[in-house]
Order: C-alpha cells, then sequence, then structure tokens
C-alpha cells in the first residue's frame, strides 16, 4: 500500500508534526529553496514504486515530503537504484537530505541522524547448502555475493574474516551472479531475501542474522543547524507514531521503530 501526498499531510497534522523552522537550519536543509531528497529504491523496505504508474512511496518518501511540508517548502525527490549511489553523490552536493544505514564509512561526508526504523542482514543460501547459521558462512572458501557500496558489504567489509566478498555494481547483478555463478552466499535485506526465495524453491535462509542495520535521515556534513532541526523532526516522527503508520502502509508494519 502506498503512501499518498494527501495521506502524509493527513498524517502530519494528525500526529502533531509541525512548527516553522529557524532560518539557520531552514538555509541548511534547503539551501535552493527546494528540498532535495535522495531515495533509495535499492531498499524496498524503505522506497517503493507503485505498479503501473511508478509513483514513489514508502516510508522514507513520507518523511521527505513530511519534513518538506513541515519547512514550508517544496521538495524533489531524487531517485537512487542503490545506497552506494546516493554516497557517492553526498560529495557533489547533489542532495540535502537522504536515507541511509549508519555506517562509519559514510558518517565522514554524512550527519546521521538516530535510527528510525532497524532491519537485518541476512544471508540466502542454495538449499543444499552445508551451512545452516549466518555465523558459519565466514569460512575459508566461501564466495559472498553482496552490491557494492551497501551497508551490508560496508560492515562484512570489516567483520569477514575468512570468507570472500564478491561485489556487483546493483543487487540485482549481484542475485544474478550468486544463481548463475554458483556462488555460496547472497548477503542482504531480509525482507528482499524472504522473497527471493518464495519466488526459488532451491534456496533458503540462513538462520540469524550477521549484523542489525540502523536506517537513519542524514544531510551532508557541515550544516549544523540543519542536522540539529533534523534531529529533532525525527525524533517527534517516531513518537508521534508517523514512522510506525507510514511503514504500516507501505506493507513494512513489521519493522521495528527505536525509540526515540
Amino acid at each position: 500500500m502506498r503512501v499518498t501526498r494527501r495521506a502524509v499531510l493527513a498524517a502530519g497534522a494528525a500526529f502533531g508534526l509541525g512548527g516553522a523552522a529557524p532560518a539557520d537550519a531552514l538555509g541548511d536543509l534547503a539551501p535552493s529553496g527546494t528540498l532535495r531528497a535522495a531515495i533509495n529504491f535499492g531498499n524496498p523496505v524503505l522506497a517503493q514504486r507503485a505498479p503501473g504508474s511508478g509513483t514513489p512511496g514508502g516510508v522514507s518518501v513520507a518523511l521527505a515530503q513530511e519534513l518538506a511540508r513541515q519547512i514550508g517548502v517544496p521538495v524533489t525527490l531524487l531517485a537512487f537504484e542503490e545506497a552506494g549511489q546516493v554516497f557517492k553523490a553526498a560529495k557533489t552536493d547533489s542532495w540535502d537530505i537522504a536515507f541511509l544505514a549508519i555506517d562509519p564509512v559514510r558518517a565522514a561526508e554524512i550527519a546521521f541522524t538516530a535510527p528510525y526504523a532497524l532491519i537485518e542482514g541476512c544471508y540466502a543460501v542454495p538449499a543444499s547448502s552445508a551451512l545452516h547459521t549466518a555465523g558459519e558462512a565466514d569460512r575459508d572458501g566461501v564466495q559472498v555475493a553482496v552490491a557494492a557500496g551497501s551497508a551490508y558489504d560496508l560492515y562484512l567489509t570489516r567483520a569477514l574474516k575468512h570468507a570472500q566478498l564478491v561485489r556487483f555494481p546493483n543487487t540485482e547483478q549481484a542475485v544474478a551472479a550468486f544463481e548463475h555463478d554458483h556462488l555460496d552466499v547472497l548477503a542482504g535485506v531480509k525482507q528482499p531475501l524472504l522473497e527471493l526465495i518464495a519466488s526459488r524453491p532451491g534456496l533458503r535462509l540462513l538462520d540469524g542474522r550477521f549484523m542489525s542495520i540502523a536506517q537513519a535521515m542524514g544531510t551532508p556534513q557541515g550544516r549544523p543547524a540543519g542536522f540539529a532541526y533534523l534531529q529533532a523532526f525525527l525524533t517527534q516522527a517516531k513518537q508521534s507514531g508517523f514512522v510506525a503508520e507510514a511503514l504500516r502502509a507501505s506493507g513494512h508494519g513489521d519493522v521495528p521503530v527505536p525509540a526515540a
């Protein structure tokens, strides 16, 4: 179910979100007069396109639209197909806010709020695999397919001591290579992996997770007033139930919202 613009406006009013932004915060968040929001469609838990129309929806879209409404500026949704592309664009002043997993590599360029959603990084394997738990995947000779620049790629780069990461430009290519080249493990977000497994009887999910992925709002480093306002906005959006409702409305009501 897509969160429509009308629903976002109604929800913002119902949950009590509002209040004018100070001039310095407004200048940080929308220096061009328009809030440029980077939306990562590579994570279908957080952003989706409506079938047929392609209209963007999901919790990150709802938050971007509500923030723009609150600070009184129009919003432009900038579509990216992978998180790594969003991060690269941060260095070119292409967007004002983004929705990404918190990671120390990214934090060098992006100031992150507290998380608004927690999702799980998990592994899919062929049904015949000798692996049974996520912890068993870090073995010599095991090849793990990942989308380059994703949160789980960044994390596994630091965490894996024995298994080999095999990187691909995007999730679609990682899935295709995992199947075609008979790689041992596919890393990804739990919900999309479960959808993949449902359509592929020869795959299964390893028990457990290899990481908890904390999804946050972010703005380029060096915009302190805008960041402070963004943090306060997100805290209110979580406390009021706006985030939980946006997740539920987009079909992901099972995703935990951390306490404010």
